[in-house]
């Protein structure tokens, strides 16, 4: 099974993006923000990252281990993992074989956020957004930034494409057929099925 990590900002797309792929190569997935406990970030998010962004202080230990489970496995080609920081985290890095990043502008993922939040909790999302974009003009804008950078030294596609999220998912899709040989990946999992129930794994 290889691993493949959707990493960017909060807004560019790496849920749908995941969920998008998962359903087109009939693949299992794993979301960042669904293994996220109280203490995965530090308290105060603007001093950590005043004081250098330490990644290591961002901890998923679920998520680590369900990863680590479905690697184990032999039922899939391919697991798409929603990632934030592509392969900065040394917990994750092990594990990931490519990693994509959506490199949207930062204003674009704003919006997304913004129509996000109407659309999730139309009664409160007044208050959402402003609580939100204090915390963006104050530091999140900056620390979205860095994190981008980040990650973009280590990914092996970069997407830029502001088309939909279909449209990106496509783009995805043509890269792993092309670039990285889906076909012989689709063999080698067959094969490693077959060889599995005839017991010769």
């Amino acid at each position: 099974m290889k691993v493949i990590v959707i990493c960017g900002a909060s807004g560019s797309g790496k849920t749908s993006s995941v969920k998008n792929l998962a359903t087109k190569f009939a693949c299992p997935y794993l979301l960042f923000d669904e293994y996220l406990d109280a203490d995965t970030y530090p308290q105060d998010i603007k001093q950590w990252f005043l004081e250098g962004g330490d990644l290591a202080q961002i901890t998923t230990p679920r998520l680590v281990s369900a990863l680590t489970a479905f690697t184990k496995q032999n039922e899939y080609p391919f697991i798409f993992v929603e990632e934030p920081f592509g392969r900065c985290r040394t917990a994750i890095a092990p594990l990931v074989d490519e990693v994509v990043l959506l490199d949207m502008p930062l204003e674009i993922c704003l919006s997304r956020v913004i129509m996000r939040n109407i659309n999730n909790s139309p009664s409160k999302s007044h208050i959402m957004i402003a609580n939100y974009l204090a915390r963006y003009d104050d530091h999140l804008r900056a620390i979205y930034r860095e994190m981008v950078e980040r990650a973009r030294q280590s990914s092996d596609l970069i997407v830029q494409d502001l088309g939909s999220v279909e449209h990106l998912a496509e783009l995805i899709c043509e890269w792993l057929t092309n670039h990285y040989g889906c076909k012989a990946i689709w063999t080698d999992w067959a094969n490693a099925k077959c060889s599995s129930r005839l017991g010769l794994l």
